[in-house]
């Protein structure tokens, strides 16, 4: 940030501001719009993709922009581009091809329409900013190797959980400790939560009852934790990971086995009253006239020690994200190279052979955390790729589904981009 604003005004006073576009103008695709537009020097908002092209529109007027354009081609997209107006289009691929911008913002939170997106704006050489925890926990070692051969920067965001991780990741490693837990915190955690069960949560904040399941059954921490950990190198200590309770995520250095993050590094989390949605980074240091600087400072005895942001502001930090990847081809979270983590697929309750898996955050299945050597070797469903596939037998609660255990759908992109990826890294194919 301490550059980035600097970066951002010199774009602003040269009158050569970033463009942007967005693709999903959801929750938290509006939200993004809303700090770009109003907020963020240096930047231009010059395009919103959605289905619903009046969502789009929404996402806009929200942020105070009454006039837009609608575009159905590169060349009346060019042209409103050049004629600084702002447009909004169905078509999020047409997008991707549109010369004048610099970054896409993937915000769907889908698997096999956010991959073709993906695919598309790396192809035409654009910097992608990921809002989108679950595309990147299922195939996104083999999206960073496309992005990496067109000389493009693919991201998670600043803001989001993993971003912020990674943030306090680099800081702890640049001060001369040695990360050795990248952890999460939450306040609950239920497998067995349904978006009935959750309907009332998502009315409160306006946001849709699949989503908010997905946090509260473990799902969407899993996903967020195994792109820290194919950031990281780190694996999970365990299925699931540990996940101890506690008051304060002070008391974090007596939860976790001291043995295996020294071994290679945890991901985990903690189910904590205070601070509520931060995270944090347990860091290492044995020198002892560092261990007394340490505990000078407030920091503990050692040789562990807790950083932690008590806060994750998600769609606020996004701009910073999109300036990172385009001014300093900067990644808040990318994968080092291969999986380490992948996110597996279990039945929520018995399910009944023919039925079909419903989506992320539904009432068939939850995710869970588990290290990609496991997985390959067992032959188990990524979570990420569960939605459509039917049993081909009964698969009793809790358990986990294998991919002998379903039908795929037919034809998707995002199971092809998996099987490259098992080829690549593992020289494999499922």
């Amino acid at each position: 940030m301490i550059i980035i604003d600097k970066a951002l005004e010199k774009r602003e006073k040269e009158d050569n501001p970033i463009r942007v576009a967005i693709i999903g103008a959801g929750y938290m695709g509006r939200g993004i719009a809303l700090q770009i537009v109003r907020y963020t020097v240096g930047m231009r908002l010059v395009a919103i993709a959605n289905r619903t092209i009046a969502e789009a529109k929404r996402a806009y007027k929200e942020a105070g922009v009454e006039t837009v354009k609608s575009v159905k081609s590169i060349s009346q997209a060019e042209e409103a581009i050049a004629g600084n107006q702002y447009m909004v289009t169905d078509d999020a691929l047409m997008l991707c091809r549109v010369k004048s911008i610099d970054a896409i913002i993937e915000v769907t939170g889908t698997i096999e329409f956010g991959a073709h997106v993906v695919l598309k704006a790396i192809e035409n050489k654009k910097h992608v900013i990921l809002m989108n925890a679950e595309l990147d926990a299922t195939i996104g070692p083999i999206l960073k190797v496309y992005a990496d051969r067109a000389g493009v920067v693919i991201t998670t965001s600043d803001g989001d959980q993993p971003g912020v991780i990674m943030n306090l990741y680099r800081y702890v490693k640049t001060i001369g400790l040695k990360p050795v837990l990248a952890g999460n915190m939450k306040g609950l955690q239920d497998p067995y939560r349904t978006p009935k069960t959750q309907q009332g949560y998502a009315d409160k904040y306006k946001q849709k009852p699949a989503m908010v399941t997905s946090f509260a059954d473990g799902t969407k921490i899993s996903m967020e934790m195994a792109v820290v950990a194919n950031a990281t190198g780190f694996m999970a200590g365990k299925r699931g990971m540990y996940g101890p309770t506690c008051s304060h995520v002070k008391d974090s250095i007596n939860l976790f086995p001291i043995d295996q993050m020294l071994q290679g590094g945890l991901v985990d989390y903690i189910l904590c009253s205070e601070p509520p949605g931060g995270v944090f980074i347990l860091g290492y240091n044995e020198h002892p006239v560092q261990q007394q600087y340490l505990n000078y400072y407030k920091m503990g005895k050692g040789p562990l020690y807790v950083f932690y942001n008590p806060y994750h502001l998600c769609h606020f930090e996004t701009p910073l994200t999109v300036a990172r990847a385009v001014l300093f081809h900067d990644a808040a979270a990318s994968p080092l190279a291969g999986p380490i983590c992948d996110v597996i697929t279990v039945a929520k309750r018995e399910l009944k052979t023919g039925e079909m898996i419903d989506s992320i955050g539904g009432f068939t299945c939850y995710g869970m955390i588990e290290n990609s050597g496991t997985c390959q070797s067992e032959n188990l469903l990524p979570m990420g790729l569960s939605r459509g596939c039917r049993l081909v037998r009964r698969v009793p609660k809790d358990n986990i589904i294998t991919y002998d255990d379903i039908k795929m759908p037919d034809n998707r992109l995002c199971d092809k981009l998996r099987n490259e990826q098992n080829k690549y890294f593992f020289n494999l194919l499922t």
